[in-house]
């Protein structure tokens, strides 16, 4: 009796170490978990891709797989080929618009006292938002041993996902493995809906992009097209920073284009807002925007900038842990995202 007493207390103590150690290693390995989300999102990008092989074609699932990661290389293969030049040059051509336009802005508000006091506040007097776009296209070494390292370990998961599954579940007591899976099916399951959902949004809003400026003569439409898409996979705020430098590029040809290419992105954020979203979102997860928001919001303030990346696809797995751990089981709610994971 006293063994088992003693081997009680040292259970609890150990549960309260690990539960004061975890958030210290989240810390401090922030970087190491922002990898495991990009191989996590690979894995799945890998198996949506093969979804249509099995589901049609009846492929056993490793020839879906093989199959998928072949056509995503040939996609990509493919765009580079045919548009990789003309993609590179309107990247370099928007950013130099871009640099040509923020030196104009600086001294035109140089040549007032409010101006210089602005320019003060916004970045102690080197205001460059220019300098934002080539921060994200230049790699550094590190970048790209994460992004090697991601991409490996996105394939491992994609090839055997019950086996790192399992290894999660074998973690906790017998008694509580069934519902560890279920809790672990469904996050898995929320996050790949919401992946789903915002490829279909990313390539809408690009395309819409690219459409919108070409229309109006806006300089640069495919690399422009590029970076609305790419900046969709950040919600809410992605639009808004892509709508930067088409700004400030119309802004080198004219004010009136610049005025046509904000409402331009205003009109495509309406269509968004109130037709591609909706749509999107009644067969997949809904995220409340305000809870996304202060997610993004939260990661971004405690990690930095990093985070942003994959700062949606944490709140996504983290809103809807809760609802399946607290809000179901300890309220006993039955909540619209359940009913679309069960």
């Amino acid at each position: 009796m006293i063994l088992k007493n003693y081997a009680d207390i040292l259970k609890v103590a150990l549960l309260v170490v690990a539960v004061a150690v975890i958030p210290v290693l989240v810390w401090y390995l922030f970087g190491v978990v922002l990898m495991a989300f990009g191989a996590i999102i690979l894995a799945m990008l890998l198996h949506l891709g093969a979804q249509p092989f099995t589901r049609w074609l009846r492929l056993p699932p490793t020839s879906a797989l093989i199959l998928s990661g072949l056509v995503i290389l040939i996609v990509l293969g493919g765009t580079g080929y045919l548009f990789g030049t003309r993609i590179a040059d309107e990247l370099q051509d928007v950013i130099q618009r871009t640099s040509a336009a923020t030196g104009n802005i600086k001294s035109n508000l140089q040549g007032s006292e409010f101006g210089n006091f602005i320019l003060h506040h916004i970045s102690g007097g080197d205001f460059s938002l220019a300098g934002v776009l080539p921060g994200f296209l230049r790699l550094s070494t590190s970048f790209l041993e994460a992004v090697i390292i991601t991409a490996i370990s996105g394939i491992y998961l994609a090839a055997q996902p019950r086996m790192y599954r399992d290894g999660v579940i074998w973690l906790f007591p017998p008694r509580q493995h069934a519902r560890v899976a279920e809790i672990i099916d469904g996050v898995g399951e929320g996050l790949r809906l919401w992946l789903l959902g915002q490829l279909i949004q990313m390539i809408l809003i690009g395309l819409l992009a690219m459409c919108a400026v070409w229309i109006i003569g806006v300089p640069s439409p495919l690399a422009l097209g590029l970076i609305a898409g790419i900046g969709e996979f950040i919600p809410y705020l992605g639009p808004i920073l892509a709508a930067i430098p088409a700004i400030l590029v119309a802004l080198t040809k004219s004010p009136e284009l610049a005025l046509w290419t904000l409402v331009a992105y205003l009109v495509i954020h309406q269509i968004e807002g109130q037709i591609i979203a909706p749509l999107v979102q009644r067969r997949l997860v809904a995220i409340p925007p305000a809870v996304l928001l202060l997610g993004i919001g939260a990661l971004t303030y405690l990690f930095g900038m990093i985070a942003i990346i994959f700062a949606a696809p944490i709140a996504v797995v983290v809103f809807t842990a809760i609802n399946l751990i607290y809000v179901r089981d300890t309220l006993g709610e039955n909540t619209e995202l359940i009913r679309k994971l069960r």
